[in-house]
């Protein structure tokens, strides 16, 4: 037994027992909600005796890093009037489920199948955040998104009546109002074996001290699916050929042969071996991000429509360099020379986003993040949060009950065992207007200097030709 009430047994898949909540119901809809393996028996039941207040002995409460005042940002629509339950109710049409927590118990009731298994992990998650800080998140409802556009568009809801529904998903683009929630793979992406996030990035630290920096290849690197998207697939027009040098390396990344060959290619620890790293969204944005940008080189980050929750308190120059997404080929060239020439400083942008990465970003920041976002949603509710007729008690056990391979293996991995013995971070305030202005212009005129250099270098090489 572990402090603050939690068992713990992974010997047996019946073993289990981690105190959390209540009865069985609808046994067929929870085989379907967990997505049991078939003809399994679903036998876990809730625990009653979780414990419910958070009682830590350290009192002292950190600011939050300064990305968590986009919390603010992204629920604004709903500051003035609030949220009620119809607004709430409009938001089912694309969701995959909705969400309740009533007292310290999560509930769910399931819409539709996700993609993989983002909706089992994205729940998961949020169970664990209720391990870490028990009975300190109000009563609330909420419905998320699994797939990866928004849907909310910011042109139909504006204006003194507007009633934008509110929907959570892992990613938003500045035409959106879709509220961003941290992504399934901070808790592991079992169907390309990346382990959750706090190991991986333990394996990203180790790798980045296995060669110094002056000595990785000093060109830029990408490895992943070209086929998701048309911008990905032109990025393969910049590899490296007889006629062409880019400075850029790029690979395809085949997921059935990794799968096959046991995914010996693709630790994400051992490819911090070059200068340069590319980031290029895919069908949104990708959860790559947060891999490229912690190891410690210079990311070359492809101009992108859409943001995730943490890179809008990144900035270009500091964290990363601004890659052109109409001329991939000449940016990046550039940039790889630029580097190349400017050692020291390639390596001071690369290690700083690096370093905002591994602390800003860890994971007890990531639960932090979630945790005032629904902290900060709940208040906004103008109802009283009720378990829906059909929704299905969620707990530990039950997920832990009917899963097995690296799917279970990640979810030991990702377990918070032991409530926190701190309180979450102190939120900072919102940005005043005249704040955020300044902070968007600053990133905006960071990436307008970069294109003045790179048109400067091309001016002069094409007049060296002449």
């Amino acid at each position: 037994m572990l402090s603050g009430g939690f068992f713990l047994c992974f010997c047996c898949l019946d073993c289990v027992s981690i105190p959390f909540f209540h009865k069985d119901r609808l046994h067929n809809q929870e085989d379907y909600l967990l997505g049991c393996i078939k003809g399994k028996s679903f036998k876990k039941t809730c625990p009653k005796d979780y414990p419910t207040k958070h009682n830590p002995t350290n009192q002292n409460s950190n600011i939050c890093p300064s990305y968590f005042r986009w919390i603010h940002e992204d629920l604004k629509p709903w500051k003035e009037k609030g949220i009620t339950k119809d607004m709430l109710e409009k938001a089912k049409k694309t969701a995959n489920f909705k969400l309740v927590i009533v007292k310290g118990k999560v509930y769910v009731e399931k819409y539709r199948k996700s993609i993989q298994t983002r909706d089992f992990f994205t729940l998961w998650g949020i169970l664990q955040i209720l391990r870490l800080y028990p009975g300190k998140l109000p009563d609330l409802e909420l419905m998320f998104d699994c797939e990866d556009k928004p849907v909310v568009p910011l042109d139909k809801f504006h204006g003194p009546n507007a009633k934008p529904p509110p929907l959570f998903r892992y990613c938003s683009d500045q035409w959106s109002l879709d509220i961003v929630f941290p992504d399934w793979s901070f808790w592991g992406w079992a169907e390309t074996n990346i382990k959750p996030w706090e190991n991986t990035l333990k394996d990203i630290k180790e790798g980045n001290k296995k060669t110094n920096w002056k000595d990785r290849v000093p060109y830029a690197y990408w490895k992943g699916n070209p086929y998701v998207s048309p911008t990905r697939q032109n990025l393969l027009q910049c590899n490296v050929t007889l006629e062409n040098d880019w400075n850029t390396l790029l690979y395809i990344q085949d997921w059935v042969q990794e799968s096959n060959q046991g995914y010996k290619k693709s630790s994400l620890g051992d490819q911090c071996t070059h200068r340069y790293k590319i980031y290029i969204e895919g069908w949104a944005w990708s959860v790559s991000e947060k891999y490229i940008l912690a190891c410690d080189s210079m990311t070359l980050f492809v101009r992108s429509n859409y943001h995730d929750f943490f890179i809008r308190g990144m900035v270009p120059l500091q964290h990363y360099w601004p890659i052109r997404d109409n001329s991939k080929c000449t940016s990046l060239k550039f940039a790889v020379e630029w580097g190349n020439n400017h050692t020291h400083k390639a390596q001071e942008i690369g290690e700083a986003g690096s370093k905002f990465i591994q602390e800003d970003l860890d994971m007890n920041n990531v639960y932090n993040y979630m945790f005032h976002l629904l902290n900060e949603y709940a208040k906004l509710l103008m109802f009283k949060p009720t378990i829906p007729r059909g929704a299905v008690e969620f707990c530990p056990e039950k997920l832990l009950s009917c899963t097995n391979g690296n799917k279970r293996m990640f979810m030991e991995e990702s377990m918070v065992k032991v409530p926190s013995d701190s309180n979450p971070c102190t939120i900072p305030p919102p940005y005043d207007p005249l704040s955020l202005q300044e902070f968007l212009e600053r990133k905006a005129n960071s990436t307008k200097q970069v294109e003045i250099w790179e048109d400067e270098y091309w001016q002069i090489k094409e007049g060296a030709i002449v």
